[in-house]
């Protein structure tokens, strides 16, 4: 996102829009007139971000310059910057187009249509705002009436829902709001109260949860949702472990081990404060009938916050024995008032503490530990499908994964899973159908589907044996056959520009991530875009060793306390594989954690020479912590992760979004803006493109329908980022290696 100043009042932005375009097409300006003096140039000023001299640079590509060198980059620059004006004019209309939407639906809200409608009002000002690349700050809604309105009448009705215990209304409206005002984090105080009654009630009462989730889908004018599916929905199923033990020892160690000190006495005011949510989200009692009783309620809300009160005036440490005679004296409260089970009172007690400390401490509860090592190591066990609701509803196989027990059944893209086990899937959140599909290593399965074919619909059914599954973290540009491996590295074949998208960090990340680097210098690589785009990040280790493949050696992070204290140091000692290979990184608002070491680190050695690389695209998220896991030493299987330290790059920037904070992340060398349509076209072709349905023989599935085409994304100039990324390394290319270029480019119009 743009800086708040960037966030003004809308008509000025369409006129400012204009003029940076017209710039674009009408400034001639001398450029340098070698291919090698120009590429320089075209790069340094990219890196320096600025646009407007990029912008005449582009332009001054000329056909009798290094002609066969430059030849095919003339024409990449002039549809690229075609691109850019064709977004200013979309820009402008789809502007023009959400005012008249957003005016229209405050005229509705006002004549008493509900909450749904203001729902879509925040939607509209939310794309206003995106659509000038910025979020909203106090000062910019005074400048816009039409804003003005929607927020205030949005808070209005949040607050109102909020009373009135319509819980997920309230949520929708406040989500929004949060977003909008981004910067300031205003909203996230209700938020996080709010996210804690709705997850309580999908917990304790998933059946309730879905009533709500269907009314508002009928509110809203869809389809309702399949009949409630209790399989695996049982909170005591889920609660099993959980112990007075677990909840104390978590408190002692994350209360001395958090970043930010001596952390204890908050955890144990916020803990008593998510005991007292759930006591006071009176739906609950259809499991809970305690909670019906009113007198009995009041009582043990009342002891709650005299508690809090008592223990937020300490002036000194809390001892362990302190934290175990709290956490006694509630569940002796409880059994003398509203009765609710010692392993939900745990369970909130512990869920309050840890959000006392940060958005990513936590308990990993006995039934969450098999989700979080699958998504920390890359595999999980199971039986090898992608899955997705379809338009009703129902679990659909995307596709077998290649080489899975799945694949070698003879699963079919487009499959119906209608029971696991003889249990019927109808209803089955996605979650509910991962639980139950994937379980303990060589434990048997059994899944039947539906299937359409010839003649109308079977019902076949498959018992497997559930094994390893890896997720790959690293892929190419194009899926050349059924393995993850079999990969087209190159974006631009003509210039040798290779491409590498990272989705998350796991254990095999590094590895995989050499296999593609030799493949490529295996073709004669020229330029490399590393792809970091939506990656949440992952393990430390592997953001260091991908580091290595572009820097022999040198610091990638220092580690850091609170008070700006260096706890540690992580070095690299690396290949250096990609050290002499142009590098165009790019990165949005979903690039996190590793995946900002990585890119910031990149960008560190590049601004002191030791590496050709750019970063290209908006500021990433800005979570730049250290999370410690440790096993809790209990009778269940459970973990706590604790952040620790913060992560400081080597230039010096600290990565990581705190409280008041008005920098953080990295900011890329060239902002590149993406309209919201942009962005969502181009993450579904990317997605669309990665799928090839497979058969039982491992071969891909000709269905007659076009498979996506990531090329799309370059030919139709809907990924912007990535086709600057091209054309800056394809200046790279024509300067390094005019001959060759020159060859492939009269080669390809015999």
């Amino acid at each position: 996102m743009l800086k708040p100043a960037a966030a003004r009042f809308l008509g000025s932005f369409v006129a400012a829009a204009a003029v940076s375009s017209a710039a674009w097409a009408f400034q001639p300006e001398a450029v340098a007139t070698t291919a090698a003096d120009w590429s320089a140039e075209l790069w340094s000023t990219a890196r320096s971000g600025d646009a407007d001299r990029l912008g005449t640079l582009l332009r001054g590509i000329h056909s009798d310059t290094d002609a066969g060198a430059l030849l095919s980059l003339k024409g990449a620059a002039e549809h690229y910057q075609a691109n850019v004006q064709q977004r200013e004019a979309d820009r402008a209309l789809r502007i023009g187009e959400a005012r008249t939407e957003l005016a229209s639906c405050l005229e509705q809200v006002r004549q008493d249509a509900g909450t749904t409608r203001l729902g879509e009002a925040l939607v509209l000002a939310l794309e206003l705002v995106e659509l000038q690349g910025g979020s909203l700050q106090a000062g910019d809604l005074m400048a816009d009436p039409l804003l003005t309105e929607t927020v205030t009448m949005a808070l209005d009705a949040a607050r109102s829902a909020e009373a009135a215990g319509r819980w997920l209304e309230s949520s929708e409206l406040f989500y929004r709001l949060h977003v909008l005002f981004d910067i300031d984090q205003r909203y996230k105080a209700d938020i996080d109260r709010l996210s804690r009654r709705l997850s309580m009630i999908r917990l304790y009462v998933p059946e309730l949860y879905w009533e709500m989730r269907n009314a508002r889908r009928i509110e809203e004018g869809e389809e309702p949702l399949p009949p409630y599916n209790p399989t695996g929905d049982r909170f005591e199923d889920k609660l099993a472990g959980i112990d007075f033990w677990l909840v104390v020892k978590s408190i002692e160690v994350a209360g001395s081990r958090h970043v930010d000190g001596d952390a204890a006495r908050g955890m144990l005011v916020t803990g008593l404060g998510g005991v007292e949510t759930m006591a006071t989200t009176t739906q609950l009692a259809r499991v809970f009938p305690g909670l019906g009783d009113e007198m009995a309620r009041q009582a043990f809300v009342a002891a709650l916050q005299a508690e809090r009160q008592k223990i937020a005036e300490f002036e000194r440490e809390i001892t362990a024995r302190e934290i175990r005679a709290v956490v006694t004296g509630v569940l002796d409260l409880a059994k003398r008032t509203v009765k609710i089970p010692d392993e939900a009172l745990l369970h909130e007690f512990g869920n309050g503490a840890m959000g006392s400390l940060d958005d990513y401490s936590t308990i990993i509860w006995p039934d969450e530990v098999r989700r979080f090592e699958r998504n920390t190591r890359g595999e999980f066990v199971g039986i090898g499908v992608q899955i997705q609701h379809d338009e009703l509803q129902r679990i659909k196989v995307v596709t077998p994964l290649e080489g899975t027990p799945a694949q070698r059944a003879g699963f079919r893209a487009d499959d119906v899973i209608t029971e696991v086990n003889g249990l019927s899937t109808t209803g089955f959140t996605l979650d509910q159908a991962v639980d139950v599909i994937t379980g303990p290593a060589n434990t048997r399965v059994t899944v039947t589907v539906e299937r359409e074919q010839e003649g109308g619909v079977v019902e076949k059914e498959f018992t497997l044996l559930r094994s390893p599954i890896k997720l790959r973290s690293v892929k190419g540009w194009k899926r050349l056959g059924a393995s993850e491996e079999e990969w087209d590295w190159f974006v631009d074949r003509e210039s040798d520009i290779g491409y590498v998208r990272l989705t998350q960090f796991t254990e095999s990340t590094a590895e995989d991530l050499r296999r593609a680097v030799d493949s490529m210098r295996g073709e004669g690589l020229s330029g490399l875009v590393l792809d970091l785009r939506f990656n949440p990040g992952g393990l430390l280790d592997q953001a260091v060793e991908v580091v290595g493949e572009f820097v022999p050696s040198g610091v990638v992070v220092t580690t850091e306390n609170a008070d700006g204290v260096r706890t540690g140091v992580e070095k690299v000692k690396g290949s250096g594989e990609l050290a002499d290979v142009p590098v165009a990184i790019l990165v949005n608002e979903g690039s996190a954690s590793a995946s900002e070491i990585v890119s910031g680190a990149l960008q560190d050695y590049a601004h002191e020479g030791k590496l050709d690389a750019i970063v290209i695209g908006k500021r990433s998220f800005g979570k730049g912590s250290v999370q410690n896991a440790w096993p809790l030493p209990t009778a269940a299987e459970s973990m706590l992760k604790v952040t620790t330290q913060y992560y400081r790059l080597p230039g010096g920037r600290l990565i990581h979004r705190r409280p008041g904070m008005t920098e953080w992340g990295v900011e890329p060398d060239l902002s590149v803006d993406m309209l919201p349509s942009q962005n969502e076209e181009a993450i579904t072709i990317r997605r669309d493109a990665d799928v090839l349905p497979l058969d039982e023989n491992g071969q891909v599935v000709v269905t007659g329908e076009a498979q996506a085409n990531p090329d799309d994304l370059l030919t139709k100039g809907i990924d912007l980022q990535l086709e600057a990324a091209v054309v800056l390394l394809k200046s790279r290319a024509a300067s390094a290696r005019p001959a060759q270029i020159a060859e492939k480019t009269v080669g390809a119009g015999i």
